[in-house]
């Protein structure tokens, strides 16, 4: 994962990119959510490859790993 995303603070102030874009790891990752295909994000962006979009998704998991915060179930909350 390391080896294709980078955070500089010259790029994006700080913000996790593919490495050697200006290609958010968010951006990725929300293309994704929305429905975008792999195939079309790398059709897109072709400075980008499959392995990119992967490390995309690790780096994207292991930042819900590390923090845990419980969700209130009560109905107050809801």
């Amino acid at each position: 994962m390391h080896e294709r995303i980078a955070v500089d603070p010259k790029i994006f102030h700080g913000q996790a990119c593919v490495k050697g874009t200006r290609i958010t790891v968010h951006q990725i990752i929300r293309m994704l959510a929305n429905g975008d295909k792999i195939e079309e994000l790398i059709d897109d962006y072709p400075s980008i490859k499959l392995e990119d979009i992967y490390a995309c998704l690790d780096y994207a998991a292991s930042l819900s790993e590390e923090q845990i915060t419980p969700i209130d179930m009560t109905e107050s909350a809801i």
